[in-house]
């Protein structure tokens, strides 16, 4: 959909909470800036900004307040007038005061969602017999979160978690099979890449779009991935494959680009040997999910437009006005929305796999 209010871009405002109650008055009074930072498979990030804060009896305003203190909750929306939307709910992590001889103190207050407690201590740990959608869920409950995982489908002999990070190595097992990790407010989410997902919005160039620069490249193009392992109780190789046909979703093009790339250069085929692979199942998936992960980089760009609180990082998005070619279905990887001087944008990247 269209951008349905840019009259009310002049008047974006936002609302800042922390542990559960409105930030006071005089403290929105001095802040200067509000950026949320999103990025699939990264903890989403909060910056506050307060400018010339004053000293008082040795203290520096809102620099020496309780309310800003290391693990508070910070809710944080953003939008138009009345209509404001949550972008975060985190917790503070960092106090970052800048002091200068010749204007008064400022101070940014930075924190992350939940997510940022998986990166937490190292742990060893072994799972039998369960897939990682199991394993993502148990994680969860370790953690003290929710979850809501997708099942994953193949069931893994014997998986170790080797002195690694909770974050670390669900990222790693997302990553063999084209899932995400990601965690919204107290509920870890482990699901498949989205991009075969309808869109949730459109944005149009020269109406909410206002810059974006696409490329389309056949670098990493291949039409075969080939995951090459051995199954040590039958003493046989296995060979899993994905082909052009196994790409699936187009988001709305024509021809993908494993295809587009046969067709103009011939053949070429990724193989992968690097890692232990014991069974078809666990090398067919990892085939067809590099392989599609490899598709989704043929067109990626990046771009920014008036504030949109719906547009949000692991959706995906219909972008129009920038030619036949270039114009379609994108997914969101990443969204940094920016509330400064009165004035509220949004910049993204985007990834699509078909032309």
């Amino acid at each position: 959909m269209p951008f349905t209010q840019p009259q009310a871009s002049i008047f974006a405002d936002y609302e800042i909470l922390v542990n559960g109650s409105s930030l006071p008055g005089s403290a929105q009074l001095h802040i200067t800036g509000v950026t949320v930072d999103e990025q699939v498979n990264l903890p989403t990030m909060f910056a506050l900004t307060f400018g010339s804060l004053d000293v008082q009896e040795g203290e520096v305003l809102w620099l020496d307040n309780s309310l800003f203190s290391i693990g508070n909750t910070v809710e944080v929306k953003l939008g138009y007038r009345e209509n404001l939307a949550t972008l975060i709910i985190g917790e503070i992590t960092a106090i970052e005061p800048e002091f200068t001889i010749d204007r008064l103190p400022k101070v940014m207050i930075r924190g992350y969602d939940r997510s940022h407690r998986l990166h937490r201590g190292r742990h060893t740990q072994t799972f039998v017999q369960l897939k990682d959608s199991d394993i993502a869920g148990q994680i969860a409950q370790q953690v003290g979160l929710s979850s809501q995982v997708e099942d994953s489908g193949v069931v893994h002999d014997y998986i170790l978690q080797a002195n690694q990070t909770h974050m670390e190595f669900l990222q790693e097992r997302a990553g063999k099979i084209n899932y995400e990790v990601m965690v919204e407010d107290r509920n870890l989410v482990f699901r498949p890449t989205a991009n075969q997902d309808s869109e949730i919005l459109t944005l149009t160039f020269s109406d909410d779009l206002l810059q974006f620069y696409p490329c389309m490249s056949s670098a990493s193009q291949v039409n075969e991935v080939k995951v090459q392992g051995w199954n040590p109780k039958e003493k046989q190789a296995i060979i899993g494959r994905a082909t052009t046909g196994d790409e699936g979703s187009k988001m709305g093009g024509e021809i993908s680009g494993a295809a587009l790339s046969q067709n103009a250069f011939g053949t070429a085929v990724k193989t992968l040997s690097d890692r232990p692979i014991i069974t078809l199942a666990e090398a067919e998936q990892f085939a067809q999910a590099r392989f599609r992960q490899l598709n989704l980089e043929l067109i990626t760009g990046e771009g920014i437009c008036r504030g949109r609180t719906d547009l949000r990082a692991g959706k995906v998005v219909q972008i129009e006005g920038v030619g036949r070619r270039f114009s379609g279905q994108y997914y969101v990887t990443s969204v940094l929305h920016r509330y400064r001087d009165s004035q509220y944008q949004t910049k993204f990247t985007v990834r699509r796999n078909a032309e």
